[in-house]
């Protein structure tokens, strides 16, 4: 399984803070699919064309079953993530954003100023997630069947193994 997780971040991206975000999504997904997942990373800033140019090189060239983005989904000038990823899905999954907005909001009465989405590209399924680690493990958590049902489908696997 090859995952590529991108931090979207113009401090982190900058050297200014620790990205913590990107390696709880590795935590969280290396207890979903397994030690040996493989995972291609990248640290960039909040730039629209960054964003979308990073999310093609993962599903186009890299092949990336998965593509997990952290940051960048709120409502601030700079959170452009919602944005770049729709520039290059081909299909749009809304359950994924309203499934963790639900989650979240149960926690935190502001988690609905998340303008997460989901969808697909190619062979690879494209996750937004928010920017904290809290926040990312708490969504994966409750995100997992349906990545690993949505991988499955999209490499031509039977989910349900019959």
């Amino acid at each position: 399984m090859k995952i590529g997780r991108i931090t979207v971040s113009d401090r982190a991206s900058a050297g200014i803070y620790e990205d913590r975000s990107g390696p709880e999504i590795e935590a969280v997904l290396r207890e979903v699919f397994g030690a040996e997942t493989k995972f291609i990373v990248a640290v960039i800033p909040d730039e629209l064309e960054n964003i979308s140019a990073q999310l093609r090189e993962f599903a186009d060239v890299v092949n990336c079953h998965l593509i997990v983005t952290t940051g960048g989904t709120g409502i601030s000038p700079r959170d452009v993530t919602p944005e770049a990823t729709r520039a290059v899905l081909e299909k749009e999954l809304p359950g994924f954003g309203e499934a963790m907005r639900m989650q979240s909001l149960a926690k935190v009465k502001t988690a609905i100023l998340s303008r997460a989405v989901a969808g697909t590209r190619r062979n690879s399924l494209i996750v937004n997630l928010p920017g904290k680690p809290t926040a990312v493990r708490e969504c994966l958590e409750i995100l997992a069947p349906a990545i690993r049902e949505g991988v499955a489908h999209l490499r031509g696997e039977d989910p349900h193994g019959s």
